[in-house]
């Protein structure tokens, strides 16, 4: 992960981008680029396949996803790996498997044992 974070930097800095890569600038790109993913399964069929000039073209929108997300913790000094497993133990208390399994309900619905 090191490594591609400073391939990313490196990348940005011979371009002189530095300047254009603040913090909210990053997050716009990021939903730009996650809705670019969104684009791609608009107004399929849950069972209809990707071709593979599709499946080409998802490749490439979540390497922009992962790069524009690795800018943005960086700047932030946020190890991304390690708020995924925190963010999962958390998920992990939120979302008890014996109340939740096969619901999709938020996990409110489960605080104050309003659901069983």
């Amino acid at each position: 992960m090191e490594k591609l974070i400073a391939l990313i930097k490196e990348f940005s800095r011979v371009r002189d981008w530095e300047q254009y890569h603040a913090p909210k600038n990053l997050a716009l790109a990021l939903s730009v680029e996650a809705s670019e993913i969104v684009e791609i399964f608009q107004w399929k069929k849950e069972d209809q396949p990707l071709s593979s000039d599709e499946i080409e073209g998802l490749r490439q929108e979540i390497g922009d996803v992962l790069v524009y997300l690795l800018e943005l913790a960086d700047k932030f000094g946020i190890d991304i790996i390690q708020a995924a497993k925190d963010k999962m133990a958390l998920n992990e208390l939120k979302y008890p498997a014996d109340q939740v399994k096969g619901k999709a309900d938020k996990y409110t619905a489960y605080q104050n044992g309003s659901k069983s």
